[in-house]
């Protein structure tokens, strides 16, 4: 009868928190340019706040998705962001909100078209 009480022991440690890691490769569906991908991110970021959640967990997210695997680590730290997936896709606030970011916000495509010049 010891199971009450037993998952509280486990969480009074504090979160064990995930270290972050690069996301896989991936392919866009067709082609895109770099214009287009930030296109796709600003719409997503812009919007974002609608899919439920907290405005300052979405502004995290955002800052640690656009930084280095060191800045993001410390950020989602920080702001208290439990990650399920290592690579940001799924993750969740201490509230319980699920926060869902796309592979296109988190890395670049293998298709991206790259323009003259860049």
């Amino acid at each position: 009868m010891g199971c009450i009480g037993s998952s509280q022991a486990n969480n009074e440690g504090g979160v064990k928190r995930k270290k972050l890691r690069k996301p896989k490769p991936w392919p866009h569906t067709e082609p895109i340019t770099r214009a287009q991908l930030t296109n796709m991110r600003e719409e997503f970021w812009d919007t974002s706040p609608h899919y439920g959640g907290q405005r300052e967990i979405w502004d995290a997210l955002r800052a640690a998705a656009e930084a280095d695997l060191k800045l993001a680590q410390t950020i989602v730290d920080s702001a208290g962001v439990i990650v399920q997936n290592s690579d940001l896709s799924l993750c969740w606030d201490e509230r319980g909100a699920r926060y869902e970011l796309p592979r296109y916000v988190l890395s670049e495509p293998t298709n991206l078209i790259r323009e003259e010049g860049q």
